[in-house]
């Protein structure tokens, strides 16, 4: 596979007159790719069926004759006005009942049938005149599922769809008040056109009853992405896509992924540093012009698995965004990084967002390739740099890990529904003990929660795993490598009930949980030895080796043989403290890197990445700020 590069292009943004020259110029970038149409609908179709589709025909072409590969983008998610006055419920309410409106993006509610025939009868006038057009070489779905806090609507539409999808898993309104434990607070049902929405109840609504909301809205981002795929692929032969979010979870990625190609996602390291990743206040201050470490590292892991191999990042920020709290210039450097830290992943494309800054708008103070007046911005040199690098670079190869981490976006929702602490979230446990690996220069591979394959991993981590089926503990039990599980493994039965036995349940590993507790952030206990204890623990009851044990004498991390419990929400030290020795039980080389050092192996490179920005060393190499190093490696 080779490396390749792209950027996302708005010719309605521009006059037709510049259209050659900006084709020429990406050409000269060494640029492959370019993804045009997704925002559109308005300048194709201004009036209901009223079509103006020869400027995008000439865009097409022009950019095809150059010598570009066309991204073509639906362009369902930002429908004109007149969409909006034809169906004036088509909108998403928010939790407090509040209706969302037209003046921006994503003003699309997913249950709205009347959108739903609005966006499938646009799609397939896209695919009728595109889907043979041999410069169209891939294709992406809408734009950002869930962005801007859009995939869960508590509309009158999304109530009507969930009462059908209740009915249909749960077949009768008794199967459901039991399965849900109805009985409690007389919340029982008679019938499933009595059910609302898990909202404006008076205190905390029923846990079963959100979680399957949530399992709902997530289905509806399934169905109305299929609906496209449907269509597309009856015109085209060309892969599709869809293009992720940064720490996005409330839609199984996975489900979407099953009917694509190819995943991408979005990586914005400055933006997310200041409103996703979580870091402290020094954190954020030591990597604000570099963005944090991991966290672009976990989603191109993240994404790999949900391409089933094939991803890409479709937009990669060159400059300062315009919507984070804070948006500084990355340091010289790391545009040229980020872009190689997505290769060593396994990109096959990196595409930069946006081509030339937008002189109006929302977005225009979100830096592109060209400033507005069409001059290189300073990120073009970069592109050029990596342009020249890959071309002297080897194909990629497939690679397996050594070590697995199972992401579940189930667990994520269970845990937004009862995190049973303020600030706890699956998301950010995974994240957490994935940064601990990270930074002892191991390789990861995320896996789907119905992997039961895990021939050739040294070390599988699944933190966290709310629900877990009995077929799952059984493949890690027998898995040949070490299986490292907890805290909250199998807490809760799929409708959100205690389970007997008590948690975890794991043949082999003679411990149950007899009690949790969340601790204050400043709060935190101590390990012997080292470590601490933070946000939420488990008292444990069985006979197991005590791996480490709070300074109050209760156990926190135990184990049996090649299955380690984690029976508390660790810090660093602590995490690093349990992982170490495992990893190196299991024949892999542990390093000790140096704050914002980074390590990615793939089958014939070793990567090594400095976040910092100052230059430093390890192990005899130089390096400088905000660089990347490659290195051939053998197995």
């Amino acid at each position: 596979m080779k490396r390749t590069t792209g950027t996302c292009y708005y010719p309605e943004h521009w006059d037709k007159a510049l259209w050659a020259e900006d084709a020429r110029r990406m050409v000269e970038a060494g640029l492959t790719w370019v993804r045009i149409g997704e925002f559109a609908w308005s300048r194709i179709e201004p009036t209901p069926g009223d079509f103006q589709w020869e400027w995008l025909d000439d865009a097409i072409e022009v950019l095809g004759t150059a010598g570009l590969k066309v991204v073509l983008g639906t362009p369902t998610a930002t429908p004109p006005r007149w969409v909006a006055d034809k169906h004036p419920d088509m909108f998403a309410v928010d939790v407090d009942g509040k209706q969302r409106g037209f003046g921006s993006r994503r003003h699309y509610c997913f249950s709205h049938e009347g959108y739903q025939a609005e966006a499938a009868r646009i799609v397939e006038l896209f695919a009728e005149r595109y889907g043979a057009n041999p410069h169209v070489a891939a294709w992406q779905t809408d734009n950002e599922y869930g962005c801007h806090d859009t995939t869960i609507s508590y509309s009158d539409a999304a109530l009507k769809a969930f009462r059908f999808w209740l009915k249909d898993k749960y077949k009768t309104i008794d199967a459901l008040n039991e399965a849900w434990g109805n009985v409690f607070w007389s919340m029982e049902y008679n019938d499933f056109d009595q059910i609302g929405l898990p909202n404006l109840t008076v205190t905390e609504p029923n846990p079963a009853h959100s979680l399957n909301f949530r399992r709902f809205s997530s289905d509806q981002v399934v169905r109305f992405n299929r609906i496209q795929t449907d269509i597309i692929r009856k015109h085209s032969k060309a892969p599709l896509s869809h293009n992720y979010m940064g720490r996005v979870t409330d839609f199984d990625h996975y489900k979407v992924g099953d009917d694509l190609e190819i995943a991408t996602w979005d990586s914005y390291p400055l933006g997310f540093l200041e409103d996703r990743v979580g870091a402290d206040v020094s954190e954020q201050r030591v990597y604000a012009r570099q963005g944090d470490p991991d966290f672009q590292a976990l989603h191109h892991d993240l994404y790999r698995a949900v391409g089933k191999g094939r991803w890409w990042v479709m937009e990669q920020q060159p400059g300062p965004v315009n919507w984070a709290p804070y948006n500084p210039a990355p340091l010289p450097g790391m545009v040229r990084l980020w872009s190689w830290e997505a290769f060593a992943h396994g990109a096959e494309a990196v595409c930069y967002f946006r081509w030339r800054q937008a002189p109006m708008a929302q977005e225009q103070m979100h830096a592109g390739l060209l400033r507005p007046d069409s001059a290189d911005a300073p990120a073009m040199a970069e592109a050029k740099q990596v342009r020249d690098e890959i071309a002297n670079a080897p194909d990629v190869a497939p690679y397996q890990a050594p070590v697995a981490m199972i992401f579940d976006y189930d667990a994520e929702f269970a845990w937004a529904v009862q995190p049973h602490g303020q600030g706890l979230s699956y998301f950010s446990l995974f994240f957490e003990t994935y940064k601990a690996l990270r930074k002892m220069g191991l390789s990861i591979d995320i896996l789907r929660p119905e992997t039961r394959d895990f021939d050739g991993y040294k070390l599988i981590v699944a933190p966290g795993l709310m629900h877990m089926d009995e077929s799952l503990k059984q493949a890690l039990t027998k898995a040949n490598g070490h299986v490292m599980l907890g805290p909250r493994t199998g807490a809760r039965d799929g409708d959100m009930v205690i389970p007997t036995p008590l948690p975890p349940a794991i043949e082999g590993l003679d411990v149950i949980v007899s009690r949790v507790e969340s601790l204050r952030p400043d709060m935190p206990e101590p390990i012997a030895g080292g470590g601490a204890v933070t946000g939420y623990r488990e008292l444990l009851e069985g006979s197991v080796d005590v791996v480490l044990r709070s300074k109050d004498g209760e156990a926190a991390v135990v184990s049996n043989g090649d299955v380690t419990y984690v029976a508390a929400w660790l810090n660093q030290t602590a995490l690093r403290r349990v992982l170490a020795p495992i990893a190196e039980g299991q024949g892999l080389d542990v390093l000790d890197l140096k704050d914002g050092v980074r390590v990615r192996d793939t089958a014939t490179e070793r990567f090594w990445f400095n976040y910092g920005a100052s230059e430093t060393e390890y192990d005899g190499r130089r390096l400088e700020a905000a660089s990347v190093i490659r290195e051939e490696r053998s197995e």
